[in-house]
């Protein structure tokens, strides 16, 4: 499929291209074909699946040795004509081009702890953020129920170990999405247009939840920075 490069960041490894097809893929550096530089706007060629971009290449790279031997036996009003002939065909896929958004806040969840595992790279919207904090509260306290209801049944609170099945399945919870959840409050600030290691401040008690609380308040940068476009479904 061809698309377009929309934001890769050479430090991280990693960026978004917009496809033919009007979504948007992820790539990182292991999937590039070839280790070349991917400035934004680049026409690429790409094998999509799940959501991310796979064998990607850049058509100019391709093409640039024919085109260069074209070019010395073409007069110049024929390379000209060529030129103009080819530039209605010139693609740009923009924001307009851009995938529909989760349409419900469970969306935006399931997305977190499942595409977005292990991704720190790129931004997440104040409507992407609060939507996994709602989900991650209710899960968290549908399976805090299970376990009290489950240590009632069993008698745990009568013996020497009290909420043993509780704090298990609840602790196994926290667990299993602490690298989803630091992830999305590491690209809340990369929309804000800070650096993701601002996270560090929760470790200072009471005072970092609050900065991290007024940081997912803030709206989007409403403009792309070096972390990515603005996200879609922002209003601009």
């Amino acid at each position: 499929m061809r698309g377009e490069v929309l934001h890769y960041d050479e430090e991280q490894g990693f960026g978004f291209i917009t496809g033919a097809d009007g979504n948007r893929y992820t790539f990182t550096r292991e999937n590039l074909r070839r280790q070349t530089a991917m400035p934004n706007g680049t026409a690429v060629e790409f094998q999509p699946g799940g959501g991310q971009a796979r064998d990607v290449f850049s058509i100019a790279v391709q093409t640039a040795a024919p085109a260069a031997d074209a070019s010395t036996s073409a007069t110049p009003a024929q390379a000209g004509n060529k030129a103009a002939a080819g530039a209605p065909h010139a693609q740009n896929f923009g924001r307009s081009a851009e995938p529909a958004e989760p349409t419900d806040l469970w969306g935006y969840f399931w997305r977190g702890v499942t595409r977005n595992y292990f991704n720190f790279a790129g931004r997440a919207r104040r409507k992407e953020y609060w939507g996994y904090c709602l989900f991650w509260t209710v899960c968290l306290l549908i399976i805090g129920g299970i376990g009290l209801f489950t240590d009632m049944d069993m008698g745990d609170f009568d013996s020497d170990v009290s909420a043993a099945v509780t704090v298990g399945l609840c602790g196994t919870f926290i667990l299993a999405t602490f690298l989803p959840s630091l992830g999305v409050i590491v690209r809340r600030l990369h929309d804000i247009g800070v650096t993701g290691w601002l996270c560090l401040v929760i470790l200072i008690p009471t005072i970092g939840s609050l900065i991290i609380l007024v940081c997912a308040l803030i709206p989007t940068q409403a403009r792309e920075n070096k972390w990515g476009p603005v996200p879609a479904g922002v209003r601009i």
